[in-house]
Protein backbone atom coordinates (compact mmCIF):
# COMPACT_ATOMS: atom_id res chain seq x y z
CA UNK A 1 0.00 0.00 0.00
CA UNK A 2 3.11 2.38 0.80
CA UNK A 3 3.87 3.10 -3.00
CA UNK A 4 0.63 3.54 -4.21
CA UNK A 5 0.03 6.37 -1.67
CA UNK A 6 3.24 7.41 -2.77
CA UNK A 7 2.42 7.78 -6.27
CA UNK A 8 -0.68 9.74 -5.61
CA UNK A 9 0.97 12.56 -3.59
CA UNK A 10 3.45 13.81 -6.65
CA UNK A 11 0.14 13.57 -9.40
CA UNK A 12 -1.80 16.01 -6.70
CA UNK A 13 1.51 18.35 -5.99
CA UNK A 14 1.48 18.36 -9.99
CA UNK A 15 -1.73 18.80 -10.90
CA UNK A 16 -1.55 21.89 -8.21
CA UNK A 17 1.27 23.51 -9.97
CA UNK A 18 0.36 22.87 -13.43
CA UNK A 19 -3.17 24.73 -12.44
CA UNK A 20 -1.15 27.57 -10.97
CA UNK A 21 1.04 27.86 -14.17
CA UNK A 22 -2.50 27.97 -16.31
CA UNK A 23 -3.35 30.82 -13.88
CA UNK A 24 -0.22 33.04 -15.21
CA UNK A 25 2.28 31.39 -13.83
CA UNK A 26 2.11 31.79 -10.37
CA UNK A 27 4.92 31.27 -7.75
CA UNK A 28 5.14 28.66 -5.15
CA UNK A 29 5.43 31.84 -2.79
CA UNK A 30 2.37 32.98 -4.24
CA UNK A 31 0.82 29.84 -3.39
CA UNK A 32 1.71 30.07 -0.08
CA UNK A 33 0.93 33.26 0.02
CA UNK A 34 -2.72 33.07 -1.37
CA UNK A 35 -3.26 30.02 0.82
CA UNK A 36 -2.85 31.73 4.28
CA UNK A 37 -5.54 31.85 6.59
CA UNK A 38 -7.28 34.91 6.99
CA UNK A 39 -6.88 36.71 10.17
CA UNK A 40 -9.69 36.59 12.37
CA UNK A 41 -10.73 39.98 13.40
CA UNK A 42 -11.85 41.58 16.81
CA UNK A 43 -13.17 44.82 17.66
CA UNK A 44 -11.80 47.06 20.40
CA UNK A 45 -14.39 49.56 21.21
CA UNK A 46 -13.29 52.26 23.75
CA UNK A 47 -12.82 55.93 24.17
CA UNK A 48 -9.40 56.92 22.81
CA UNK A 49 -10.44 60.40 22.79
CA UNK A 50 -12.04 63.01 25.22
CA UNK A 51 -12.96 62.70 28.75
CA UNK A 52 -13.05 59.03 29.21
CA UNK A 53 -9.55 58.06 27.47
CA UNK A 54 -8.14 58.70 31.15
CA UNK A 55 -9.35 55.55 31.79
CA UNK A 56 -10.21 53.61 28.60
CA UNK A 57 -6.52 54.02 26.86
CA UNK A 58 -5.56 51.35 29.13
CA UNK A 59 -8.24 48.92 29.10
CA UNK A 60 -6.90 49.00 24.65
CA UNK A 61 -3.39 48.11 25.95
CA UNK A 62 -4.67 45.21 28.16
CA UNK A 63 -6.51 43.73 25.48
CA UNK A 64 -3.86 44.46 22.81
CA UNK A 65 -1.76 42.41 25.56
CA UNK A 66 -4.20 39.57 25.35
CA UNK A 67 -4.28 39.41 21.52
CA UNK A 68 -0.58 39.21 21.16
CA UNK A 69 0.20 36.55 23.71
CA UNK A 70 -2.12 34.57 21.96
CA UNK A 71 -0.55 35.04 18.58
CA UNK A 72 2.75 34.11 19.96
CA UNK A 73 1.12 30.75 20.90
CA UNK A 74 -0.30 30.70 16.95
CA UNK A 75 -3.56 32.39 17.31
CA UNK A 76 -6.80 30.54 17.12
CA UNK A 77 -7.80 28.28 14.77
CA UNK A 78 -4.42 28.09 12.79
CA UNK A 79 -4.94 31.70 12.57
CA UNK A 80 -3.50 35.42 13.61
CA UNK A 81 -5.93 38.06 15.62
CA UNK A 82 -6.05 40.94 14.37
CA UNK A 83 -7.66 43.61 16.64
CA UNK A 84 -9.27 46.75 14.76
CA UNK A 85 -9.60 49.28 17.23
CA UNK A 86 -12.52 52.10 17.50
CA UNK A 87 -12.64 55.62 18.68
CA UNK A 88 -16.35 56.29 20.87
CA UNK A 89 -14.85 59.36 21.57
CA UNK A 90 -16.51 59.51 24.74
CA UNK A 91 -19.71 60.14 23.05
CA UNK A 92 -22.42 57.51 23.16
CA UNK A 93 -23.99 57.96 19.48
CA UNK A 94 -20.28 57.16 18.38
CA UNK A 95 -20.00 54.19 19.91
CA UNK A 96 -23.12 53.01 18.49
CA UNK A 97 -22.24 54.17 14.98
CA UNK A 98 -18.61 52.70 15.26
CA UNK A 99 -20.20 49.19 16.76
CA UNK A 100 -22.35 49.19 13.41
CA UNK A 101 -19.11 49.80 11.51
CA UNK A 102 -16.88 46.84 13.14
CA UNK A 103 -19.82 44.66 12.59
CA UNK A 104 -20.91 45.35 9.07
CA UNK A 105 -17.42 47.23 7.42
CA UNK A 106 -15.19 45.24 9.41
CA UNK A 107 -16.57 42.05 9.69
CA UNK A 108 -15.15 41.28 13.44
CA UNK A 109 -15.79 38.23 15.24
CA UNK A 110 -16.39 39.83 18.64
CA UNK A 111 -16.43 42.98 20.55
CA UNK A 112 -14.80 44.09 23.79
CA UNK A 113 -16.01 47.25 24.67
CA UNK A 114 -17.27 50.72 26.33
CA UNK A 115 -16.43 51.72 30.01
CA UNK A 116 -19.89 53.70 30.71
CA UNK A 117 -23.01 51.85 31.08
CA UNK A 118 -24.49 55.36 28.60
CA UNK A 119 -22.14 54.53 25.60
CA UNK A 120 -22.97 50.20 26.26
CA UNK A 121 -26.56 50.58 26.98
CA UNK A 122 -26.27 52.67 23.02
CA UNK A 123 -23.87 49.83 21.89
CA UNK A 124 -26.41 47.57 22.91
CA UNK A 125 -29.67 48.05 20.36
CA UNK A 126 -26.81 47.08 17.88
CA UNK A 127 -25.23 44.09 18.95
CA UNK A 128 -28.31 42.63 19.23
CA UNK A 129 -29.88 43.59 15.94
CA UNK A 130 -26.68 41.95 13.98
CA UNK A 131 -26.54 38.84 16.93
CA UNK A 132 -22.88 39.74 17.09
CA UNK A 133 -20.92 38.78 21.02
CA UNK A 134 -19.50 41.91 23.01
CA UNK A 135 -17.69 41.52 26.27
CA UNK A 136 -17.84 44.38 28.80
CA UNK A 137 -15.07 44.51 31.32
CA UNK A 138 -16.11 47.04 33.56
CA UNK A 139 -17.56 47.34 36.95
CA UNK A 140 -21.74 48.70 36.43
CA UNK A 141 -25.16 49.03 37.91
CA UNK A 142 -26.27 45.68 36.52
CA UNK A 143 -30.32 45.87 36.09
CA UNK A 144 -29.77 44.59 32.66
CA UNK A 145 -28.70 40.84 31.27
CA UNK A 146 -28.49 41.21 26.98
CA UNK A 147 -28.26 37.39 25.45
CA UNK A 148 -25.46 39.14 23.24
CA UNK A 149 -23.27 40.69 25.97
CA UNK A 150 -20.95 38.55 28.41
CA UNK A 151 -20.42 40.78 31.82
CA UNK A 152 -16.54 40.07 33.32
CA UNK A 153 -16.70 43.32 35.52
CA UNK A 154 -18.69 43.49 39.04
CA UNK A 155 -22.07 43.52 39.16
CA UNK A 156 -23.40 45.88 42.84
CA UNK A 157 -23.41 43.03 45.03
CA UNK A 158 -19.34 42.28 44.01
CA UNK A 159 -18.48 46.40 44.37
CA UNK A 160 -21.03 48.86 45.41
CA UNK A 161 -22.80 46.97 47.98
CA UNK A 162 -19.87 45.39 50.03
CA UNK A 163 -18.34 48.48 49.92
CA UNK A 164 -21.04 50.01 51.94
CA UNK A 165 -21.27 47.33 54.69
CA UNK A 166 -17.48 48.07 54.86
CA UNK A 167 -17.78 51.33 55.12
CA UNK A 168 -20.12 51.01 58.12
CA UNK A 169 -18.36 49.12 59.06
CA UNK A 170 -14.66 50.80 59.34
CA UNK A 171 -15.79 54.93 58.48
CA UNK A 172 -19.17 55.74 60.16
CA UNK A 173 -23.09 55.71 59.54
CA UNK A 174 -23.56 59.22 57.27
CA UNK A 175 -23.66 58.51 54.26
CA UNK A 176 -23.06 61.29 51.00
CA UNK A 177 -23.94 60.35 47.67
CA UNK A 178 -21.99 61.91 44.56
CA UNK A 179 -21.93 60.35 41.05
CA UNK A 180 -21.48 61.94 37.35
CA UNK A 181 -24.77 62.51 35.91
CA UNK A 182 -25.27 59.38 33.75
CA UNK A 183 -27.02 56.00 34.21
CA UNK A 184 -24.24 54.12 35.95
CA UNK A 185 -24.28 56.80 38.83
CA UNK A 186 -27.93 57.24 39.34
CA UNK A 187 -28.77 53.56 39.18
CA UNK A 188 -26.03 52.18 41.52
CA UNK A 189 -26.96 55.27 44.08
CA UNK A 190 -30.75 53.86 44.17
CA UNK A 191 -29.30 50.52 44.95
CA UNK A 192 -26.86 52.34 47.66
CA UNK A 193 -29.75 54.27 49.12
CA UNK A 194 -31.46 50.43 49.41
CA UNK A 195 -28.36 49.07 50.96
CA UNK A 196 -27.70 52.39 53.47
CA UNK A 197 -31.54 52.36 54.42
CA UNK A 198 -31.35 48.18 54.78
CA UNK A 199 -28.59 48.34 57.54
CA UNK A 200 -29.91 50.93 59.36
CA UNK A 201 -27.54 53.77 58.38
CA UNK A 202 -28.08 57.29 57.44
CA UNK A 203 -28.32 59.31 53.57
CA UNK A 204 -27.42 62.66 54.26
CA UNK A 205 -27.07 64.08 50.71
CA UNK A 206 -26.94 63.13 47.02
CA UNK A 207 -25.66 65.05 44.27
CA UNK A 208 -24.14 64.60 40.64
CA UNK A 209 -22.11 66.43 38.36
CA UNK A 210 -22.36 66.92 34.94
CA UNK A 211 -20.45 64.01 32.85
CA UNK A 212 -17.10 65.43 32.08
CA UNK A 213 -17.59 68.54 33.72
CA UNK A 214 -14.80 70.37 36.10
CA UNK A 215 -18.32 72.38 37.84
CA UNK A 216 -17.81 70.86 41.27
CA UNK A 217 -18.26 73.65 43.48
CA UNK A 218 -21.74 72.79 44.05
CA UNK A 219 -21.32 69.47 45.43
CA UNK A 220 -18.29 70.21 47.21
CA UNK A 221 -20.67 73.02 49.08
CA UNK A 222 -22.86 70.44 49.75
CA UNK A 223 -20.82 68.05 51.07
CA UNK A 224 -19.10 69.82 53.43
CA UNK A 225 -22.93 71.70 54.65
CA UNK A 226 -24.16 67.84 55.23
CA UNK A 227 -21.29 66.70 57.87
CA UNK A 228 -21.32 63.45 56.20
CA UNK A 229 -18.98 60.59 57.89
CA UNK A 230 -17.97 59.10 54.57
CA UNK A 231 -18.76 60.00 50.67
CA UNK A 232 -19.13 57.46 48.11
CA UNK A 233 -17.88 58.39 44.90
CA UNK A 234 -18.70 57.16 41.52
CA UNK A 235 -17.43 60.31 39.81
CA UNK A 236 -15.55 59.61 36.38
CA UNK A 237 -13.16 60.55 33.90
CA UNK A 238 -11.18 63.98 34.05
CA UNK A 239 -14.50 65.11 36.83
CA UNK A 240 -12.55 63.68 39.23
CA UNK A 241 -9.02 66.15 39.40
CA UNK A 242 -11.67 69.15 39.96
CA UNK A 243 -13.27 67.14 42.64
CA UNK A 244 -10.99 65.98 45.07
CA UNK A 245 -9.06 69.49 44.19
CA UNK A 246 -11.91 71.19 45.43
CA UNK A 247 -12.48 68.78 48.91
CA UNK A 248 -8.87 69.69 49.50
CA UNK A 249 -9.20 73.28 49.06
CA UNK A 250 -12.48 73.43 51.25
CA UNK A 251 -10.64 72.00 53.92
CA UNK A 252 -12.01 67.87 53.79
CA UNK A 253 -8.66 66.17 53.95
CA UNK A 254 -9.10 62.38 54.16
CA UNK A 255 -8.25 62.22 57.06
CA UNK A 256 -11.57 64.68 58.61
CA UNK A 257 -13.90 63.28 55.60
CA UNK A 258 -12.52 59.94 53.66
CA UNK A 259 -13.92 59.07 50.11
CA UNK A 260 -14.63 55.69 48.88
CA UNK A 261 -14.08 55.80 44.60
CA UNK A 262 -16.05 52.91 43.48
CA UNK A 263 -14.71 54.64 39.97
CA UNK A 264 -10.90 55.41 40.46
CA UNK A 265 -7.74 52.44 40.08
CA UNK A 266 -4.04 52.97 39.69
CA UNK A 267 -4.00 53.69 36.13
CA UNK A 268 -6.52 56.87 37.01
CA UNK A 269 -4.19 57.93 39.61
CA UNK A 270 -1.55 58.61 36.78
CA UNK A 271 -3.45 61.62 35.84
CA UNK A 272 -5.35 62.39 38.96
CA UNK A 273 -3.72 65.10 42.19
CA UNK A 274 -2.13 62.84 44.08
CA UNK A 275 -1.69 64.78 46.74
CA UNK A 276 -5.38 65.28 47.03
CA UNK A 277 -6.07 61.75 46.70
CA UNK A 278 -3.76 60.31 49.40
CA UNK A 279 -5.66 58.94 52.16
CA UNK A 280 -8.81 58.11 50.05
CA UNK A 281 -10.42 54.80 49.44
CA UNK A 282 -11.20 52.66 46.12
CA UNK A 283 -13.31 50.23 46.00
CA UNK A 284 -12.75 47.15 43.12
CA UNK A 285 -12.43 43.61 42.77
CA UNK A 286 -8.31 43.79 41.57
CA UNK A 287 -5.53 45.67 42.66
CA UNK A 288 -2.14 45.53 41.45
CA UNK A 289 -0.95 44.74 44.89
CA UNK A 290 -2.55 41.18 45.12
CA UNK A 291 -0.01 39.14 45.29
CA UNK A 292 -0.82 35.44 42.95
CA UNK A 293 1.81 33.90 40.67
CA UNK A 294 -0.53 34.88 37.67
CA UNK A 295 -0.56 38.80 38.93
CA UNK A 296 2.96 38.90 39.17
CA UNK A 297 3.61 37.12 35.42
CA UNK A 298 0.70 39.82 34.39
CA UNK A 299 1.28 42.83 35.59
CA UNK A 300 5.93 41.95 34.26
CA UNK A 301 4.60 41.07 31.15
CA UNK A 302 2.07 44.68 30.62
CA UNK A 303 5.34 46.54 31.91
CA UNK A 304 7.42 44.32 29.48
CA UNK A 305 5.29 45.93 26.73
CA UNK A 306 3.94 48.97 27.84
CA UNK A 307 6.94 50.46 30.04
CA UNK A 308 8.11 50.12 33.50
CA UNK A 309 6.74 53.56 34.89
CA UNK A 310 2.45 51.45 33.91
CA UNK A 311 0.74 50.54 36.81
CA UNK A 312 -2.08 47.60 36.28
CA UNK A 313 -6.01 48.26 37.56
CA UNK A 314 -9.43 46.53 37.46
CA UNK A 315 -10.64 47.55 34.36
CA UNK A 316 -6.75 46.56 33.02
CA UNK A 317 -7.03 43.30 34.90
CA UNK A 318 -10.81 42.86 33.56
CA UNK A 319 -9.69 43.79 30.01
CA UNK A 320 -6.88 41.30 29.43
CA UNK A 321 -8.45 38.53 31.25
CA UNK A 322 -11.76 39.17 29.12
CA UNK A 323 -10.25 38.40 25.84
CA UNK A 324 -8.37 35.24 27.24
CA UNK A 325 -11.78 33.82 28.09
CA UNK A 326 -13.12 34.36 25.16
CA UNK A 327 -10.19 32.87 23.47
CA UNK A 328 -9.81 30.01 25.23
CA UNK A 329 -13.92 29.58 24.18
CA UNK A 330 -13.06 29.66 20.41
CA UNK A 331 -10.37 27.17 20.95
CA UNK A 332 -12.12 24.55 23.03
CA UNK A 333 -15.40 25.15 20.51
CA UNK A 334 -13.49 25.22 17.58
CA UNK A 335 -15.07 27.84 16.25
CA UNK A 336 -16.07 31.66 15.49
CA UNK A 337 -19.98 31.24 15.77
CA UNK A 338 -21.30 33.72 18.05
CA UNK A 339 -23.87 31.34 19.60
CA UNK A 340 -21.61 27.89 20.77
CA UNK A 341 -19.00 30.59 21.82
CA UNK A 342 -21.34 32.58 23.66
CA UNK A 343 -22.52 28.78 25.09
CA UNK A 344 -18.88 28.04 25.61
CA UNK A 345 -18.03 30.97 27.64
CA UNK A 346 -20.55 30.40 30.12
CA UNK A 347 -18.78 27.03 31.07
CA UNK A 348 -15.15 29.21 31.10
CA UNK A 349 -13.50 29.30 34.40
CA UNK A 350 -9.89 31.05 34.04
CA UNK A 351 -7.38 31.71 36.61
CA UNK A 352 -6.94 35.79 36.04
CA UNK A 353 -4.68 38.25 37.53
CA UNK A 354 -6.93 38.41 40.71
CA UNK A 355 -6.93 34.21 41.49
CA UNK A 356 -10.00 32.35 39.56
CA UNK A 357 -12.67 34.00 37.19
CA UNK A 358 -15.60 31.88 35.93
CA UNK A 359 -18.93 33.26 34.17
CA UNK A 360 -22.34 32.35 35.95
CA UNK A 361 -24.45 30.86 33.02
CA UNK A 362 -27.85 31.89 34.64
CA UNK A 363 -26.55 35.66 34.60
CA UNK A 364 -23.68 35.67 31.88
CA UNK A 365 -22.26 37.78 34.19
CA UNK A 366 -18.44 36.94 36.36
CA UNK A 367 -17.81 35.86 40.01
CA UNK A 368 -15.53 38.09 41.53
CA UNK A 369 -13.99 38.90 44.30
CA UNK A 370 -13.46 41.83 46.30
CA UNK A 371 -10.92 44.15 48.13
CA UNK A 372 -11.11 47.65 49.44
CA UNK A 373 -7.57 50.02 48.90
CA UNK A 374 -6.36 52.92 50.58
CA UNK A 375 -4.32 55.61 48.17
CA UNK A 376 -0.45 56.18 49.17
CA UNK A 377 1.28 59.07 48.21
CA UNK A 378 3.07 56.83 45.90
CA UNK A 379 -0.04 56.63 43.58
CA UNK A 380 -0.35 52.97 44.34
CA UNK A 381 -2.79 51.41 45.99
CA UNK A 382 -2.77 49.07 49.41
CA UNK A 383 -5.15 46.66 50.01
CA UNK A 384 -7.05 46.78 53.35
CA UNK A 385 -9.72 44.76 53.03
CA UNK A 386 -10.62 41.90 50.65
CA UNK A 387 -13.45 38.84 50.27
CA UNK A 388 -10.46 35.68 49.85
CA UNK A 389 -13.57 33.96 47.40
CA UNK A 390 -15.12 34.61 44.48
CA UNK A 391 -18.53 36.38 44.51
CA UNK A 392 -21.46 34.87 42.80
CA UNK A 393 -23.53 37.93 40.48
CA UNK A 394 -26.82 39.06 41.41
CA UNK A 395 -27.38 41.51 38.18
CA UNK A 396 -30.88 42.84 39.75
CA UNK A 397 -30.49 43.61 43.11
CA UNK A 398 -33.26 42.29 45.41
CA UNK A 399 -34.37 45.23 47.24
CA UNK A 400 -36.87 45.66 44.36
CA UNK A 401 -38.37 43.30 41.64
CA UNK A 402 -37.07 43.62 38.38
CA UNK A 403 -40.01 45.13 37.13
CA UNK A 404 -39.83 48.05 39.38
CA UNK A 405 -36.26 48.44 38.18
CA UNK A 406 -36.73 48.54 34.81
CA UNK A 407 -39.33 51.23 35.41
CA UNK A 408 -36.43 53.34 37.10
CA UNK A 409 -34.68 53.05 34.29
CA UNK A 410 -37.27 53.74 31.91
CA UNK A 411 -38.15 56.81 33.56
CA UNK A 412 -34.95 57.76 33.82
CA UNK A 413 -34.46 57.36 29.65
CA UNK A 414 -37.66 59.18 28.70
CA UNK A 415 -36.76 62.26 31.52
CA UNK A 416 -33.58 62.54 29.59
CA UNK A 417 -34.95 62.81 26.42
CA UNK A 418 -34.23 59.13 25.04
CA UNK A 419 -30.65 59.26 26.10
CA UNK A 420 -28.52 57.23 28.52
CA UNK A 421 -26.86 60.57 29.86
CA UNK A 422 -28.36 63.70 31.33
CA UNK A 423 -28.07 66.18 28.47
CA UNK A 424 -27.93 69.67 30.55
CA UNK A 425 -25.81 70.67 33.41
CA UNK A 426 -29.48 71.07 35.44
CA UNK A 427 -30.48 67.94 37.14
Amino acid sequence: MAPKASFGAPRVIFSVATALAVLGGASWWGFAHFTEAAPIKVGILHSRSGPMAISENSMVDAELLAIEESNAKGGLLGRKIQPVIADGKSDWPTFAKEAERLIVEEKVSVIFGCWTSASRKTVMPVIERYQQLMVYPMAYEGLEQSPNIIYTGAAPNQQVIPAIKWSLDHLGRRFYLIGSDYVWPRSINEIMKDTIKALGADLVGEDYIFFGSSNVAKAVEGIKAAQPDVVLSSVVGDSNKAFYRALTDAGLSAEKLPVVSVSIGEEELRSLPISSLQGHYSAWNYFEAIKTPENERFITNFRKKYGDNRVTSDVIATSYFSVRLWAKAVQEEQSLDVERVRRTMLTETLDAPEGLVSIDPYTQHSWRSFSVGKIRSDGQIEVVWTVNRPIRPAPYPPSRTKAEWNEFLTAMYTRWGGRWANPTEAN
